[in-house]
């Protein structure tokens, strides 16, 4: 069992910046792939970035690539968002996410999700 509480969440303007934070508990955190989804008012949950397990392998969205960058700290059973140049289409609800499978973008790969955290970006 893995339980994720995401954090770094808020409002910030078009071209500005943020990190959000996935909190992971449990023994087995560096035994699971990690990824990042987002889902905005009317739309489906989508696919934004991905880790290995180790965090050497990394696979992006095309609409994130180059302006986002995932990491993460086994010692610190956390996986960090960093979101630069940021567009208002950015704007949603994002969510940490821990697989057994292999940099998926697929969201039914996905074994554990946390709660959410919202951003919004203005124009």
């Amino acid at each position: 069992q893995v339980q994720l509480v995401e954090s770094g969440g808020g409002s910030v303007q078009a071209g500005g910046s943020l990190r959000l934070s996935c909190a992971a508990s449990g023994r087995t955190f560096s035994s699971y792939g990690m990824g990042w989804f987002r889902q905005a008012p009317g739309k489906e949950r989508e696919f934004v970035a991905a880790v290995s397990w180790s965090g050497g392998n990394t696979y992006y969205a095309d609409s994130v690539k180059g302006r986002f960058t995932i990491s993460r700290d086994n010692a610190k059973n956390t996986v960090y968002l960093q979101m630069n140049s940021l567009k208002p289409e950015d704007t949603a609800f994002y969510y940490c996410a821990a697989t057994r499978s292999w940099l998926t973008g697929v969201a039914g790969d996905y074994n554990y999700w946390g709660q959410g955290t919202q951003v919004t970006v203005s124009s």
